[in-house]
Formats: C-alpha cells, structure tokens, sequence
C-alpha cells in the first residue's frame, strides 16, 4: 500500500468529537477484544465517561470455526452494569465483513436487552457481507482486497498492513 495510513489517535479523537455531539444520557461503553478495547479505552477517557467500561470476547460466537478452529485463548467478557434498557457504544478498530459485530451483538443479547446500541469503528473497509452499518467512523480505507489491515497497541497504536495469504 503507498498510501499514507492516518495515525489511531488522531481517529479516535475525530470519533471522539463525533460521539461526544450525540452522547446518550450514562451510556455503557463495550470493547470487542482485542483492538476494540484499547479503541473503548481511549474514547472512553477522552469522553469523560462515569460508567465502567466493558470489554467482551466474541470467540464463542463466530460462525467460523470450521475455517478458522477453536481459539484457546477466550478473554473473560467483562460487562460492569445492567445492560437492560440501557444505551451502549459498541467499539471495534475494524470493520470488513460485520460477522464480528454479528458475534458481539449475540453475546451483548445474553447479558440483556439494551434500548440502543451504538457502532464506532476505527477503521471501516469495503468486504461487507452482513448489513452491519457504523454510527461513528474514524476513517474509510479503500485497501485492496488481498490486504489485511491489523491495529497493533495497546500502548502505541500504530496499523500494520500485510498481504492476505493465498
């Protein structure tokens, strides 16, 4: 790639200025391991945010086992507060395809039934192949299809692009 990628934190504080414009009253702030919630983590000190913050591990409910087996390494998901009837930020660093959201919102639905549920994403690129749509979005990548875009941290996030193996 000869483009120039944009640096994280510059996406984030742009997201963070968007979401801060129409922030719910108390929202639950949820990071999907594991860019995700170095993503939530900054967006949620940049946003002041009283409530805790949540972090969910998505393994459990990928639909792509059979491709992909079993990850060893779960994360524990951690949700702080009741999320019933509560409005929450969903966070991720990429969105291709939406089968991760698609997990996340599973595993969000088995803690309970919020009343919204906000998408931010870091990075949004073209493979989409569930109708999974961003609320707030750091940045558009048009990235060719063979390449594989990845947010390296947690300290320093910095993206790391590579070709697809064929």
């Amino acid at each position: 790639m000869t483009a120039r990628l944009p640096r994280p934190d510059d996406l984030i504080s742009g997201m963070a200025t968007e979401l801060r414009s129409e922030l719910p009253t108390h929202p639950i702030m949820i990071g999907i391991h594991t860019g995700g919630v170095w993503v939530a983590k900054r967006l949620h000190q940049s946003l002041d945010l009283t409530t805790p913050l949540g972090s969910i591990d998505i393994n459990f409910y990928r639909d792509d086992f059979s491709r992909i087996g079993l990850h060893p390494q779960v994360k524990a998901s951690e949700i702080p507060d009741d999320i019933e009837d509560r409005c929450l930020i969903l966070v991720d660093d990429v969105l291709q395809t939406g089968r991760t959201i698609r997990a996340a919102l599973n595993e969000i639905f088995s803690w309970g039934r919020p009343a919204a549920v906000q998408l931010a994403i870091l990075v949004e690129r073209s493979g989409r192949e569930l109708p999974i749509q961003p609320d707030v979005v750091g940045a558009r990548l048009d990235l060719n299809p063979s390449q594989h875009i990845k947010l390296l941290g947690p300290d320093t996030l910095e993206f790391s692009v590579s070709e697809r193996p064929t």
